[in-house]
């Protein structure tokens, strides 16, 4: 059940990433390995660095909430995953860039995408012991979709943007559910 968590929880978090992807390779005329293997990189090496930044935050506040855990992962989960559905429904526009500032663009929004991975890794100091295992999948699983999704969106555009985002959402509520019917 461990490994079925950490796998849907990662799915959840990449789902932002993937989103992004998406965009990224629709705004491509030519689609370069290269390039779809930087923005895989980058969106899957930040959302395993920020859990791992999170749970060393959240440690140093554990003592203080340990009694309140359940619900702070809750209140953490939940917020997220209404965040991303929110935002799924509003429209976004994307401007193509030259190269030069393409880098900087993509490290903020490898930045951006992966907030809620921070968020997780303070809530996964809160209620386990081990973050480098669930990080390390958190990047693998963000760097497969991001360089999947560049490709998808080299072929489909926006088409299926809002919705992937919608649905990382609701996996993320899902989970938050589940840790409050696990506390009751």
């Amino acid at each position: 059940m461990y490994y079925i968590t950490i796998i849907t929880m990662a799915v959840a978090l990449a789902m932002d990433a993937f989103a992004v992807a998406i965009v990224e390779g629709g705004a491509c005329r030519r689609l370069h390995l290269k390039y779809a293997f930087k923005v895989a990189l980058l969106f899957g090496g930040f959302q395993a660095l920020m859990p791992i930044v999170g749970y060393f935050c959240g440690l140093t506040i554990r003592h203080y909430v340990v009694d309140w855990a359940n619900w702070i992962a809750f209140g953490l989960l939940l917020a997220m995953g209404m965040k991303m559905i929110y935002e799924s429904t509003k429209l976004k526009t994307d401007n193509k860039q030259n190269a030069e500032s393409r880098l900087f663009i993509l490290i903020a929004l490898s930045i951006a995408t992966s907030i809620d991975a921070l968020a997780v890794g303070i809530t996964l100091s809160l209620v386990q012991n081990v973050i480098f295992f669930p990080a390390l999948l958190i990047g693998i699983i963000t760097f497969i979709l991001s360089y999947v999704g560049v490709y998808i969106g080299q072929r489909f555009g926006h088409f299926f943007e809002n919705r992937i985002e919608a649905a990382g959402g609701i996996i993320l509520v899902a989970l938050a559910i589940k840790i409050l019917l696990k506390s009751i």
